[in-house]
């Protein structure tokens, strides 16, 4: 098997609506032409990459816990600037962690979609400038 990139991530939502407003319009991704599927969802561009949302209330993968914790399943995005990225999410009023000083050697800040998914947006420690 030769792998070429990573194509997409797929997560389950319980509220499209609220999940759209979200990723969309707080975070700017990008909406992409859905196929006609016969459930509700939507797909974004990040990057290379692609994120599909399926709404499915009775998902699995759904954590019902609202306190950011790193060490649960999620995807990670990576940004060009740090600080820029924690002022931005905090100019939207979205709660974050930050760990800059990760053992990882990312510089990590994590946050949570209305449905309470993980998400890591980071730069590697080496790139990062300014406020340290």
């Amino acid at each position: 098997m030769k792998i070429s990139d990573l194509h997409h991530v797929s997560l389950a939502v319980n509220n499209i609506v609220k999940a759209k407003h979200f990723y969309g319009t707080l975070l700017g991704f990008p909406e992409l032409k859905r196929p006609d599927f016969d459930f509700p969802g939507a797909w974004y561009q990040v990057g290379n990459a692609q994120l599909h949302l399926i709404e499915n209330k009775q998902a699995e993968t759904l954590r019902h816990q609202k306190n950011i914790d790193s060490r649960d399943g999620h995807f990670a995005i990576r940004v060009k600037d740090y600080y820029h990225t924690v002022e931005f999410l905090q100019s939207k009023g979205i709660e974050i962690i930050q760990k800059p000083n990760s053992k990882s050697s990312f510089a990590q800040i994590f946050c949570m979609d209305p449905s309470n998914n993980l998400i890591e947006f980071n730069v590697d420690q080496k790139d990062l400038h300014g406020k340290e």
